[in-house]
């Protein structure tokens, strides 16, 4: 058996991608569906920020002793008024470090721009963006620290396609459940963890209509939007003015180059020091993309089908989550 315990916010939850018997399903269920024996347990709560995550989810979790543990948090902190990056990578960092001196294998994922997907402007977009980079900054340090299965979802061509998001741009739909189940089902086979045929990657629902996009926003939506008004709006707004007020300040001239020609030295030139072979991270050596193991075109079609496994999911906040 393998167990999955699922540590996150609403991307995790499963919103934008609904369960046939109702509730959410989502990319850790469909990844759940690919190891050996999966028993699955979410855990993650909408609207969590990562200190959520570490304070609630984390015991919970470590009452399970899981096998596999994923920690996708982040983009609510960004949303914030009060938003600490370094705040949010300890979180995530303690997190982590707990799951994986547990033995677990933990998945981490670096998120995509906010603003980019809500087609802010400027103005906004650049604040929003600035402060999902740090984030991903500080995360990226967690997984190269403590040796995750680390996800970058912010540099995917794909991730930005409207194809695959939820008519509030905030959530994936079914078929971006599905590209992040891939993704992470191909690292896992990289790493040498054990799994089975990847995730069909083709939605297997019609998508929604125009009617009942705009109906869920009318509804649903709008009640998200007047929770988050509350501290994001004015956040917003101060960011967009700091932007504004900071465009117009010139930056400091860059002092003059000597134009005097310099004198020509008749010591020996002393040996390089450089490394013969560049550090990882240098611009001499390539970094390899493992995301792209999981395009439709690479290994997940060229599995046969095995029979599909027997599925316990287990959702102990699931009641929230549907009220919140």
């Amino acid at each position: 058996m393998t167990r999955f315990a699922a540590l996150g916010d609403s991307i995790t939850v499963g919103m934008g991608d609904p369960a046939p018997g109702g509730g959410w399903r989502g990319w850790a269920a469909l990844l759940a569906g690919t190891l050996p024996q999966p028993e699955l347990h979410n855990l993650a709560t909408l609207g969590a920020l990562a200190a959520d995550v570490e304070r609630a989810q984390l015991p919970a979790a470590m009452a399970l002793r899981p096998d596999v543990a994923s920690v996708v948090v982040g983009i609510n902190d960004t949303l914030r008024g009060d938003f600490d990056p370094e705040r949010t990578g300890t979180s995530v960092g303690r997190t982590v470090a707990t799951l994986r001196a547990a033995g677990a294998e933990v998945l981490t994922m670096r998120l995509p721009d906010p603003g980019q997907m809500f087609g802010l402007p400027g103005a906004l977009a650049r604040p929003l963006a600035r402060r999902m980079r740090a984030v991903n900054a500080a995360v990226d340090e967690v997984a190269r620290r403590y040796g995750t299965v680390h996800l970058d979802a912010a540099r995917d061509p794909a991730t930005y396609e409207r194809r695959y998001w939820s008519v509030d741009r905030l959530h994936p739909n079914e078929r971006g459940h599905r590209l992040v189940a891939c993704r992470f089902h191909a690292l896992l086979a990289a790493a040498d963890f054990p799994v089975g045929p990847g995730p069909d990657p083709e939605p297997s629902s019609s998508p929604p209509t125009k009617l009942a996009e705009v109906g869920w926003m009318a509804t649903k939506g709008t009640a998200w939007l007047v929770r988050r008004s509350r501290d994001l709006v004015p956040a917003l707004m101060g960011l967009a003015v700091r932007e504004w007020l900071d465009h117009g300040r010139e930056e400091p001239e860059p002092e003059p180059e000597s134009t005097e020609p310099e004198p020509e030295s008749t010591e020996p030139e002393p040996e390089s020091t450089e490394p013969k072979y560049p550090e990882p991270g240098s611009t001499g050596l390539a970094r390899v993309n493992l995301n792209v193991l999981s395009k439709p075109s690479g290994n997940l079609e060229h599995h046969g089908r095995l029979p599909s496994a027997r599925l316990k999911v287990r959702n102990r906040f699931s009641q929230r989550n549907e009220k919140t």
